[in-house]
C-alpha cells in the first residue's frame, strides 16, 4: 500500500478528514467562482467497467468547472478488458492527477488502489458508494445550516453498497442512522456491518 490518500470508502478516513471534505464541499458549492482554476492543467481519467449518467456528468462537469480535463474511459474499449488491472493503473497514473472508478468487484478497485501513485476515488462498486454518501450528507448538512449533527437519516430497501457507505459516514458527522433492510445477499454483509444490524433501531 502506498502513501497516496485514496477515496476507497468513508471508513478508512480520519472523522477530521471526513468532515473537512464535507465542509470544503459546501465551500466550494457556495463559492464556485472562487475555485475555478483550482485543477488547471490536471486530468482526471474516468474509468467505467459499470453503466454511469449521474457519475460520468457530475464529476467531468466539476471537473470542467474546477479548469481541470476529464478523460473518459471505457472498461471494454480498453486494455483493462484484456491486461491486468495494476498494470493499466500505473500507466493512468503516469498521465493523470486522479482516477476515479466505477467497477463491479471491489477487489479490482484495491487492485487500483494498491497500483497508483496518483489518488483512486471510488465511484462505485459492488461494497463500497462513498460519493453517494457524501452528497448524502452533504443535502443534510445544507438543509441543517452546515451542521449535519443531530440529523436523523432513515434508510428503507434492499442492502446494498450505499448502506455501507451511508454506515461509515453517519458515525463520524452525528448522523442517527436507521436501517429497515431486505437483505438478499447475506454473504456480502461486511462483519462490521452485521454487529451494526442487531443493534440497530427496526421499523
Amino acid at each position: 500500500m502506498n502513501s497516496v490518500k485514496h477515496l476507497i470508502d468513508w471508513k478508512f478516513w480520519r472523522d477530521e478528514d471526513i468532515r473537512h471534505v464535507l465542509e470544503l464541499a459546501r465551500t466550494v458549492k457556495h463559492n464556485r467562482k472562487d475555485y475555478q482554476n483550482h485543477m488547471q492543467g490536471h486530468t482526471l481519467v474516468m474509468l467505467f467497467q459499470k453503466t454511469s449518467t449521474r457519475t460520468r456528468v457530475s464529476f467531468e462537469a466539476g471537473m470542467t468547472e474546477l479548469g481541470g480535463h476529464a478523460i473518459n474511459l471505457d472498461w471494454r474499449a480498453s486494455n483493462f478488458a484484456l491486461s491486468k488491472v495494476r498494470f493499466e493503473t500505473r500507466y493512468l497514473s503516469r498521465n493523470a492527477a486522479m482516477i476515479m472508478a466505477r467497477l463491479k468487484d471491489n477487489a479490482d478497485i484495491v487492485e487500483m488502489e494498491d497500483a497508483a501513485s496518483v489518488p483512486v476515488i471510488n465511484g462505485c462498486c459492488n461494497l463500497y458508494h462513498p460519493c453517494q454518501a457524501l452528497a448524502d450528507a452533504l443535502t443534510i448538512a445544507e438543509d441543517r445550516g452546515g451542521n449535519p449533527d443531530g440529523a436523523r437519516l432513515t434508510y428503507i430497501g434492499v442492502y446494498n453498497n450505499v448502506v455501507n457507505s451511508l454506515v461509515s459516514i453517519s458515525s463520524t458527522l452525528g448522523i442517527h442512522l436507521t436501517l429497515a433492510l431486505y437483505i438478499i445477499y447475506a454473504r456480502l454483509i461486511e462483519q462490521g456491518l452485521r454487529i451494526y444490524i442487531q443493534v440497530c433501531e427496526c421499523i
